[in-house]
């Protein structure tokens, strides 16, 4: 299954892919101008893949179908975790950075921390969860890539707890994960992508 994107390209040479994953309902416009805002010097070839699912009556894309928040159900997840896969093996770069925003922030984790696929350079984790999902194991053994995990601490969605257990799972298996909280809810907080963007740029 291929993934459709829309791309925003290097203003030069690339020096790496930025990836970034939309949450349930979205598609592959919803983060777009993330792409921008995050690499305002445009070093990175930016992509904004549309999740593989189409779940009728419900709108836009989805990754998985849900199974509580924490366990997405493992038919779709395996079917979307397959497609995300195959999506960043093609990509033409070394240095991947690696992001995404609630369902698309778990797919992001999956695809930093699951067992059997290579790290990312850095991983944003914007307002979801690791998830737990049968038959596929999390690997916790460094070396880990750059991690920041960002979460509202009024979201509604996706409880800060989440963010929290993330960021102590991380921490007690010897990463150093960036964390922040904004005073919001469930959405991408404006004013932390200045924290992010030393992060994307490598500094």
């Amino acid at each position: 299954m291929t993934l459709q994107a829309r791309e925003r390209p290097a203003a030069g040479e690339a020096a790496g892919a930025l990836v970034l994953l939309h949450g349930r309902g979205a598609d592959e416009n919803d983060l777009f101008p993330l792409l921008d805002a995050l690499d305002p010097e445009r070093r990175l070839h930016g992509y904004t893949p549309r999740a593989p699912l189409s779940l009728p009556p419900e709108p836009g894309a989805h990754w998985y179908v849900l199974g509580g928040i924490g366990t997405p159900e493992r038919e779709t997840f395996s079917r979307g975790f397959a497609a995300l896969g195959e999506f960043l093996d093609a990509l033409p770069y070394e240095r991947l950075v690696l992001g995404g925003f609630s369902q698309g922030c778990a797919m992001s984790y999956a695809a930093s921390l699951f067992r059997g696929r290579p790290r990312p350079a850095v991983l944003l984790a914007l307002s979801g969860f690791v998830p737990r999902v049968e038959g596929y194991e999390l690997d916790l053994e460094p070396p880990f890539p750059r991690i920041a995990i960002v979460h509202g601490t009024y979201d509604p969605v996706i409880e800060v707890e989440w963010g929290r257990d993330a960021r102590d799972l991380l921490q007690a298996a010897g990463a150093a994960p960036l964390y922040r909280e904004f005073p919001g809810e469930h959405w991408v907080d404006p004013g932390l992508i200045p924290v992010l963007r030393p992060l994307v740029a490598g500094d």
